[in-house]
């Protein structure tokens, strides 16, 4: 009991953060702008200390269950957080444009950061890295697909007919989500994993040895910590508003903050795995998590949109639709041949870089 107690010291410092910063809630909105920004950006530092435990007990889980399924798992920890985060920001009466910066920021990060900084990485110390291509292909159609759906044929429906779009767009995501997850798990799971003969034999008895896991624990330490990341946020987002208020920040700094907070377990793990020649679970965990952010964020938003009757502005703008096409033409002719180097991961990196440029210039 105790060795757990260490072991989740950063999660009870979070949770200590949270009981804290209720309590001194009103304390840190009526005593200026800048003690609200200082306390929003500690508040967003304990959110990522969380995150990591909470990312580091669904990877646990992840081992032991194995690809197709571990990925499956990694991931929608990420996306859990991150309708956490981003339904109770919008309850406080966040941006009518958070939800759609939030998703369009987090697969720029995904598919661009993650995944082009992983391949760069690994590209340099293993040269050309193999994977499955039949994932890549998979993830790429059905991101297009749904990003097409529900971010950018928004901008064609007239306003009367929102409700009902919404709904389809509902309906959308949850029999492409259904699918996707029968064959991720099912008769087309090949789909998602890649042999590794020479090192699946040096790591499996480590992983036998390693996997005396109390997989109850790992599930209730992962919703405990997913509950302190809603406590976190909910007053984070109060301060970071009035942080931020009159300080000229381009809106999408919030949305970019929010997609970096969930994804900065993935980060770790994608880097970890580049440089242990390990590219399938790079590619999984990168294109995985930008499907499971569109798939999985839109339906919850939509359906809180619907409930509370204000819609949300999800159609992209011009710029963001452009990015979106070039960073899914690009990633549909990287990974088409089964194998990546540090030439195409600097693209994606480059492509990053452009996203972080035009995010500060307010585009």
């Amino acid at each position: 009991m105790l060795t757990s107690l260490k072991q989740e010291s950063f999660l009870l410092l979070a949770l200590l953060a949270a009981l804290a910063a209720f309590a001194l809630e009103h304390l840190l909105l009526n005593n200026g702008q800048g003690v609200a920004l200082i306390a929003g950006l500690v508040l967003i530092g304990f959110i990522v200390v969380a995150s990591m435990r909470v990312a580091h007990h669904a990877e646990l889980l992840a081992e032991k269950v194995g690809d197709p399924y571990g990925t499956m798992i990694l991931t929608l920890a990420a996306v859990l957080v991150e309708v956490v985060i981003l339904a109770i920001m919008m309850s406080n009466e966040a941006s009518p444009t958070l939800v759609r910066d939030t998703i369009y920021s987090a697969v720029m990060l995904d598919i661009n950061g993650i995944l082009g900084l992983a391949a760069l990485m690994g590209g340099i110390k293993h040269g050309e890295q193999s994977y499955n291509d039949d994932s890549a292909r998979t993830y790429s159609v059905m991101i297009l697909t749904a990003m097409g759906v529900s971010m950018v044929v928004p901008e064609f429906i007239p306003e009367a007919d929102w409700k009902a779009y919404s709904a389809f767009t509902i309906g959308a995501m949850v029999v492409l989500y259904t699918l996707f997850l029968r064959m991720q798990v099912g008769p087309h799971s090949y789909f998602f994993s890649y042999s590794y003969p020479e090192k699946r034999r040096k790591q499996e008895p480590l992983e036998q040895q390693a996997q005396a896991v109390n997989l109850g624990l790992s599930i209730g330490i992962l919703v405990f910590g997913v509950v302190v990341i809603g406590a976190l946020a909910e007053v984070m987002s109060k301060t970071l508003d009035l942080g931020l208020e009159g300080t000229g920040a381009p809106p999408v700094i919030t949305a970019i903050l929010v997609a970096a907070i969930s994804a900065a377990p993935e980060i770790l793990t994608a880097l970890r795995a580049a440089l242990a020649n390990r590219m399938q679970s790079v590619v999984n965990v990168a294109l995985g998590a930008s499907l499971s952010t569109v798939i999985l964020t839109v339906p919850v938003m939509e359906a809180m949109a619907l409930y509370t009757g204000q819609p949300f502005q999800m159609a992209m703008t011009p710029v963001q639709t452009v990015m979106v096409l070039i960073t899914l033409v690009v990633s549909a002719i990287n990974l088409n041949d089964g194998e990546t180097n540090a030439i195409e991961g600097m693209t994606h990196f480059v492509l990053f870089a452009t996203f972080i440029m035009l995010s500060l210039l307010g585009l």
